[in-house]
């Protein structure tokens, strides 16, 4: 099992959560709530309003999010999913445990004394030069004040 780091529509009340809890794309288990040990421009952008982690490490916020411990065929989905590796690519990130529910087994990855675990997060270092000057975010809600509503796949 692979920890992995949410930020945007895959996460609870999002709308392509329904992918994190379809057992045929593979098994995620929500672990907790985390945020971002560095500092990154979280940004929605595009034509269809999607959020995205700019890998500029320093920059913007500590991003929130759900951590998730997932199987190789999950992995694999969210590969696919989020374009991986030309859209974003998926990198180890290091995340501030917020709250946890996990339960601990042996093998399992656990958070140092500080809190702090390695988890997979899908960012990206392939965007267009002006999203650095669009507004950051500390969370992503596809439904927030920002007024950027967030277009489905099967609606574009």
């Amino acid at each position: 099992m692979a920890r992995v780091f949410v930020y945007g529509t895959l996460k609870k009340g999002q709308p392509n959560y329904k992918y994190m809890i379809n057992t045929a794309k593979g098994l995620a288990k929500f672990q907790g709530r985390g945020r971002t040990v560095e500092k990154y421009p979280l940004v929605i952008a595009g034509k269809y309003n999607i959020p995205y982690m700019l890998n500029i490490p320093g920059t913007g916020h500590h991003v929130a999010g759900e951590i998730y411990s997932v199987d190789d065929q999950m992995l694999q989905f969210l590969d696919e999913f989020e374009g991986c590796p030309d859209m974003y690519q998926r990198t180890l990130m290091r995340i501030e445990v917020v709250e946890w529910e996990g339960k601990g087994g042996t093998g399992e990855a656990r958070a140092d004394a500080e809190g702090v675990m390695e988890c997979f997060v899908y960012s990206t270092m392939t965007y267009p030069p002006e999203w650095v000057g669009l507004p950051y975010h500390d969370s992503y809600d596809c439904y927030g004040k920002h007024g950027l509503s967030y277009v489905l796949r099967e609606s574009r």
